[in-house]
């Protein structure tokens, strides 16, 4: 009896990062299809502003492309997500040079009646908490990223990376009380 082969995304993303180091522009397409959204949304998180995430966005997989041949790890989404972190970071130090930061458009606006204000009040909360606890915090919960693929994008020992999501974790929680608290007693 012939055994039928089972079909393994892993293998094929192996494959894939594997044919993008020699150039090949349909491995990029399968890496862009498998992380394009996960990228996106990591931009959007760190950087707050749409057209500022698009163009990180694009300029994060250009580079991919461009850096292709030094990619000699194992881990291609630590190395992806590194890219975009140093892109985010370099959009963020140009604009600042350009805008001043203005505190009272970033406070916390809640909507308390609604879901929407709710996952509002969890973003606007998110936004607040320091760059390396909201970069850390993002990659474990909306990226789903191992503390040790985090400690990698972000260049840190492993401990640390678990001590940037327990601690963003606990200021969210503080954060959150007084809403969660309103929520409770309108129930």
């Amino acid at each position: 009896m012939f055994k039928s082969k089972k079909y393994d995304p892993d293998i094929e993303l192996d494959e894939a990062v594997e044919n993008l180091r020699k150039g090949s522009a349909e491995a990029f397409q399968i890496l862009y299809h498998k992380y394009h959204n996960r990228v996106y949304r990591f931009c959007l998180r760190l950087l707050g502003s749409e057209p500022m995430a698009k163009d990180a966005f694009q300029e994060t997989f250009v580079k991919v492309f461009e850096k292709r041949a030094t990619f000699k790890g194992d881990n291609f989404a630590a190395w992806l997500f590194t890219i975009a972190r140093h892109t985010c970071y370099n959009m963020l130090r140009a604009t600042k040079e350009h805008a001043s930061f203005d505190e009272s458009y970033h406070q916390a606006k809640v909507q308390k009646t609604t879901d929407f204000g709710l996952k509002q009040a969890l973003e606007d909360a998110i936004s607040s908490l320091p760059t390396p606890l909201r970069e850390a915090f993002i990659l474990r919960e909306y990226e789903d990223l191992s503390y040790q693929e985090i400690a990698d994008v972000l260049e840190i020992d492993l401990s640390l990376s678990k001590i940037r999501v327990f601690r963003a974790r606990k200021q969210l929680r503080l954060i959150l009380k007084p809403i969660i608290k309103e929520l409770d007693e309108h129930r």
